[in-house]
Order: C-alpha cells, then structure tokens, then sequence
C-alpha cells in the first residue's frame, strides 16, 4: 500500500480569501515503512505573507520571491500524490489552498489525482476524544521528539505527522493470531511451552470462578447471545 504524507505552509488562514501556498511537504510511506522519498517546495506566493502566518512558520515575501510559482510545479505535486493515500493532519485547511491553487492552473480537485485522503485529525479525535490533538500534543502522546520543531515547516511536519500516524495505527492491522497446525508457532520452530517453566501459576478459586461465569452470563444476556469468551476449566495441579 502506498501513501504520501503532505503538509503545506501559507500565506494565511484562508484560501476563500487569496491566501496562497508557500511550502509543500510530501514523503512516501509503502506498506507501513518510509521509502525515503520526498517532495518539498518552497514557492512565489505573488503576494504579500500575513504577520501572524510569518510568525507561525518564519517566512516572508521577500525570503519566496526567487522561488517558482504554483504553476511551475503543479504537476510534481500531482505526480507524487498519484494512486496513493494521502495523509494529512486537518485535511480540509490543506485541500481548500490545494483545490484552490489548481484551480488557477485548469486543474481539477486535488482528491481527483490521488488515491484518497485520510484526516488524521479526524482518526485522532476518534481515538482520543476530548483531549488535544494538535501534532505537537500528538507528538507528546505517542513518544515522538519534536524538540526540534521551533518553527512549523512543511517537510518537518510531514515527518512527525509520519512518525505519529505509525503509531496510531500499530497493531491494528490484524486482530488475528496466525497459528501454524496449532503447535503455537507460525514459523515452524519449536513449539512454545505454555505456561513457561518456573512461572507461578494461581488458579481462580471456586466463588471467583462463580463470579465470573456470572458475568459472562450477564454479558451474553445483554447481547442476546452467547459472550464471545469463556474461562477454561481448571486443570488439577
């Protein structure tokens, strides 16, 4: 599975309004690991850079107008998001100054040339429902240095928002354990002793086994339906 990462900086908070692109960051992620390839621009807004956008990510007019405009590299940016699933933290801001800048170039949506777009901002809200989740309080969470990050900047937040995704999404892949010919080995080693040797076992006793019949029951109760686990019996010592 391919995906691209992508982040962009502006000239401000709103692309309805004129505002335009500065930096575009984009990096390649396949079947969950980073290839190593990126895209990242710095271009010619054509017009002047917000104060409080300057103080977000540091750039102004006069440090861009020596780099292309939009125009100029529309199709990179099209060409590298090509077929893959886009991933980008708060994907409506990213997509309305996308859509935006190709529409002045005779381009069509920016969903049209990829392979779909995935809101991590959504996945995280869904994930951790009423706490922060900007990519700094992401980052913060799930163990990600952005000690380094003084300053948004495209390619840098793509990287975190990389890290951040991936650790999000461990482990969920698969909720299935693949056992081979029930030895407990999926690769034809040894089988695994269960319980391990010198490991103390303590059986439940019977009014804690009681109780937990009792609430299964009550579980299956609730679901009409028999609970999808049960204990195993007890084994003599």
């Amino acid at each position: 599975m391919r995906q691209v990462v992508l982040d962009t900086e502006t000239t401000g908070l709103s692309a309805a309004e004129g505002h335009r692109v500065i930096e575009i960051g984009c990096l390649e992620i396949v079947n969950r690991r980073l290839t190593g390839r990126t895209l990242h621009l710095y271009l010619n807004p054509e017009r002047e850079i917000d104060e409080a956008a300057t103080e977000v990510h540091g750039m102004t007019w006069d440090d861009l107008r020596d780099k292309p405009r939009f125009a100029e590299v529309a199709e990179r940016v099209l060409a590298f998001c090509d077929g893959a699933e886009v991933l980008i933290h708060n994907a409506a801001f990213d997509l309305s100054f996308l859509d935006a800048e190709l529409a002045r170039v005779g381009h069509g949506r920016f969903r049209e040339r990829c392979g779909g777009v995935l809101d991590t901002l959504l996945m995280a809200r869904e994930l951790h429902p009423g706490k922060r989740n900007s990519l700094d309080a992401l980052c913060d969470r799930y163990g990600v240095s952005n000690a380094h990050r003084t300053l948004h900047g495209a390619l840098l937040d793509s990287e975190l928002l990389a890290e951040v995704y991936l650790a999000m999404t461990r482990g969920q892949d698969s909720f299935e354990i693949a056992l081979d010919a029930g030895d407990g080995r999926a690769d034809g080693a040894e089988p695994i002793e269960w319980p391990p040797r010198g490991l103390a076992v303590k059986a439940a006793s019977p009014a804690e086994a009681a109780a937990h019949e009792a609430a299964l029951a009550a579980i299956g109760k609730e679901r009409k339906g028999q609970a999808l686990w049960t204990m195993e019996p007890a084994q003599p010592a």
